[in-house]
């Protein structure tokens, strides 16, 4: 029987942040690479079925798209010839790669952590068992991750669907998709195989999409993707699903019309559940929430003091970067005498749509219900010089601020690269600038960039009379 002073559940982001964090600190560390995803290998889902393989293909899949459909006169492609395998084959080197590279091979360099490539769960409050290793540990780190959660569907049983992982590695582009699930998630994955020539409807149950967004950025969005041809259904209840032939057939509600969508491929995007079954949470103390998620203090502390956890198995929001900084934090709190604590206003998110969406900080709404008096600066991407030379001008930017003092709380984008745009505003918020900072900041003419400089502005003057680069 090993003993070790930390042991890690999880290979994920917050699982290698932890370790590597636990190992510059000198700490004798086990991790266990537990894994109850249907699929994923040691880094986790990032890297083999989330963030780089999806983005990798929206990427591609963009390409080939505005490659016939751009806007600049004289310049016209036509429709080029997919090869859809190879495309997969490209994105499977890439994931191979970066999980040699940022994962395997990172193991081999942390000379105080063992890794055991086996599925854990406690057995008592110091003791986990690995297959049929036990590992005793003085504290943990559960970085166990989450999964797609089959949302309860009559007739669901029956019916072949994807989740996240299995659409990334369809054999052929299917003609048609239903894709159930109107957040980040679901339209990256209708957006990109609507772009490689499949025929894509979303039903969405809110009667927006992404309906945490503004409201001005979610209804933007939703003109654009139904534009590209991308049927969406709001308000949109589920009936049941069924099969024909080959075919998926999905009889939803919208408003008081029932009716059926037919289509080859159903990915079901509504959501996500955290990899807790089988744990042994129970024999250790740690308490979940009412969906399984791992109940967390400000210092990534369970219920069981010598326990800590992080990740996405802790719940919203579910993001690659912020799962590592909470297992880095998580194991600075478990061996120094630091403190440290996540500001989560300060937690930028991205939807990689195309344009994007990227946003920090509060929305209007949240500010009003805290009590605060805001103001917002919304400005038109048709009123950003850039836009106009790179051919795209459609997308918005919101900044929300203090009404009294102009402090920024909050700015939202929609707009082509708007998950590089949103850190200016990271910054703002973090901070605590102010409108004045951001106009009194000289930026590159022209950028896309300086959209957060005219909704500065915006606060002041009719930003639509004004000429370039004016202060």
């Amino acid at each position: 029987m090993k003993k070790y002073d930390l042991v890690i559940l999880g290979h994920g982001a917050a699982a290698f942040a932890a370790a590597i964090n636990a190992n510059d600190l000198g700490v004798k560390t086990a991790m266990v690479g537990t894994n109850v995803t249907r699929g994923t290998l040691t880094g986790g889902t990032c890297v083999n079925v989330g963030c780089l393989p999806s983005k990798h293909l929206i990427t591609v899949s963009n390409l080939f798209y505005h490659a016939a459909n751009n806007s600049f006169e004289g310049i016209k492609y036509g429709k080029g010839k997919l090869n859809f395998k190879k495309v997969i084959e490209q994105k499977d080197k890439l994931v191979k790669k970066f999980r040699n590279e940022k994962y395997i091979n990172v193991l081999k360099d942390l000379e105080n952590v063992a890794y055991y490539n086996k599925k854990g769960r406690f057995v008592s409050k110091n003791e986990i068992v690995a297959d049929n290793e036990k590992i005793l540990g003085k504290k943990f780190f559960i970085g166990t991750g989450a999964k797609s959660d089959i949302i309860p569907i009559k007739g669901i049983e029956k019916v072949e669907y994807l989740t996240n992982e299995e659409v990334l590695s369809l054999k052929e582009l299917p003609k048609s998709m239903v894709v159930i699930g109107g957040r980040a998630l679901g339209l990256e994955f209708a957006q990109m195989y609507a772009h490689f020539g499949t025929k894509v409807t979303v039903l969405q149950r809110s009667d927006r999409i992404i309906p945490e967004s503004e409201p001005e950025i979610s209804d933007a969005l939703k003109v654009y993707l139904k534009e590209e041809g991308i049927n969406i259904h709001t308000g949109a209840s589920i009936n049941s699903v069924s099969k024909k032939g080959k075919n998926k057939i999905v009889n939803i509600n919208v408003g008081n019309k029932s009716f059926d969508i037919e289509a080859k491929q159903l990915l079901l995007a509504a959501g996500r559940k955290p990899n807790t079954e089988n744990l042994g949470l129970d024999k250790v103390g740690v308490k979940t929430d009412e969906k399984g998620f791992i109940i967390v203090n400000d210092e990534m502390q369970t219920s069981a003091k010598h326990v800590l956890a992080g990740g996405d198995v802790v719940g919203n929001p579910m993001l690659e970067t912020l799962a590592a900084k909470e297992g880095s934090i998580a194991v600075e709190n478990a061996f120094t005498k630091n403190k440290r604590k996540i500001n989560f206003n300060e937690i930028p998110s991205a939807i990689f749509t195309y344009p994007e969406v990227a946003s920090v900080g509060l929305t209007d709404k949240e500010a009003i219900e805290k009590g605060i008096k805001c103001r917002c600066g919304i400005v038109p991407f048709s009123l950003v010089p850039k836009a106009h030379i790179i051919g795209d001008t459609r997308g918005i930017i919101k900044i929300v601020a203090n009404q009294k003092i102009r402090q920024i709380l909050g700015v939202h984008i929609l707009s082509p690269h708007a998950a590089d745009l949103i850190h200016e505003g990271v910054l703002a918020v973090k901070l605590k600038l102010t409108v004045d900072d951001i106009i009194d900041t000289v930026h590159v003419f022209p950028t896309l960039s300086e959209a957060m400089k005219i909704a500065a502005q915006s606060f002041y003057r009719d930003v639509s009379k004004m000429s370039c680069c004016v202060e």
